[in-house]
């Protein structure tokens, strides 16, 4: 029944196309006779308007002169018997008729699946595979049925932002801590939902969402950061300085977001901070940033990255380090390495742990496929 319709289709579309081919010649023609009956209609009224003394005589002969002068322009086309016959559209009929239905069927077995059974759509809401769309569906009829479902808004939340579906994330962070209880992770992608529904700008909502955050892990980076970010947006230039000075000094080495917190220090008039992970930097760390170009800062981070990878591939025991080293290849958009650094991570605390469910909570929020552990 399917390529029955098809073929229905395709000769009702062929047929619409090839319609004004066939008939442009003849409607020339119509057009021209229909021309000239106009005038031979204008010539007896005009003969009629004069037998009733509605015009004038000299009325009269300049108006029939006028007619006569248009019509006899109308006549002076090549008479019919002489003209050339109007070769058909051989090549147009041709391509319409045969050629696009060719080279639609030429694309649909070079990128289509011919092969495949058709599947309804219940079927893939049931298996939606790695299909983004059918598993948010599914999620979201999920939720229909089951809306006090926490665990389902606290994954569709992220992939909503990321989609940049921010009415509909705002949703889904709210209702996932109403039922599961405000989390950092959770309560820093409400605020960032909010930043990013206000153009950029930290709201009061949003700062009192970061605080919150940051009440229950007073060290977190992404709040201190945003929080900063609102006191340079208010125009509190020294107190946004020392802000971001202190969320740089007391960051790792190799964490990925030093670059863009030197850039907010020197935008506030201060010199850009290279953390050494301990406190304060040394004089000759402050002068290597100073001379180093954007490109230099990203490689010397992309450098750190590695070698806490490398690092990690020693010790693999060490927790913060696979939650720093996922986060940071996911910061420099690198979703390959971050994916296979949370399988390697999910090797050595597995995803039913406390560990591993923190590490599956990280996926959730940086939008990383998780093998080895359930979304």
């Amino acid at each position: 029944m399917f390529w029955i319709l098809v073929a229905v289709m395709t000769a009702a579309v062929a047929a619409c196309l090839l319609y004004p081919l066939l008939r442009g010649a003849k409607a020339a023609d119509d057009d021209r006779a229909g021309e000239a009956a106009v005038y031979h209609d204008q010539l007896r009224e005009l003969d009629r308007d004069l037998a009733f003394g509605l015009i004038s005589s000299d009325e009269a002969d300049y108006a029939r002169a006028e007619i006569g002068r248009r019509l006899i322009a109308v006549s002076a086309a090549e008479p019919k018997a002489e003209r050339k016959p109007v070769r058909p559209h051989r090549f147009s009929e041709a391509f319409v008729l045969l050629m696009l239905p060719v080279l639609g069927l030429c694309l649909y077995i070079t990128l289509g699946r011919p092969d495949l059974p058709s599947r309804p759509l219940a079927d893939r809401l049931a298996d939606p595979g790695n299909d983004m769309a059918m598993l948010i569906v599914k999620a979201e009829r999920h939720l229909a049925e089951d809306p006090e479902d926490g665990r389902g808004w606290d994954v569709l939340a992220p992939i909503y932002y990321n989609a940049a579906r921010l009415a509909e994330a705002e949703k889904a962070y709210r209702n996932a801590i109403r039922l599961l209880g405000a989390s950092p992770i959770r309560l820093d992608g409400l605020a960032e939902t909010l930043i990013a529904g206000a153009n950029g700008v930290v709201t009061e909502e949003a700062r009192k969402v970061l605080e919150q955050s940051l009440s229950l892990e007073p060290d977190n980076p992404r709040a201190r950061f945003y929080v900063a970010l609102g006191l340079e947006q208010a125009g509190q230039t020294g107190q946004a300085k020392a802000a971001f000075e202190a969320l740089a000094k007391g960051s790792p080495a190799d964490a990925p977001w030093l670059p863009l917190v030197n850039e907010h220090i020197a935008k506030n008039g201060g010199a850009p901070v290279v953390a050494d992970g301990k406190g304060d930097p040394t004089e000759e760390d402050v002068a290597a940033a100073q001379d180093m170009s954007s490109s230099q800062q990203q490689q010397m981070i992309r450098a750190m990255v590695e070698s806490l990878d490398a690092k990690l591939a020693a010790d693999p025991n060490n927790f913060e380090g696979w939650m720093r080293l996922v986060r940071s290849y996911a910061v420099l958009n690198d979703k390959d390495r971050a994916a296979s650094a949370l399988k390697r991570a999910l090797a050595t605390f597995p995803a039913d742990g406390q560990e591993g469910r923190q590490l599956m909570a990280l996926a959730r929020e940086l939008a990383i496929a998780a093998e080895g552990g359930t979304q």
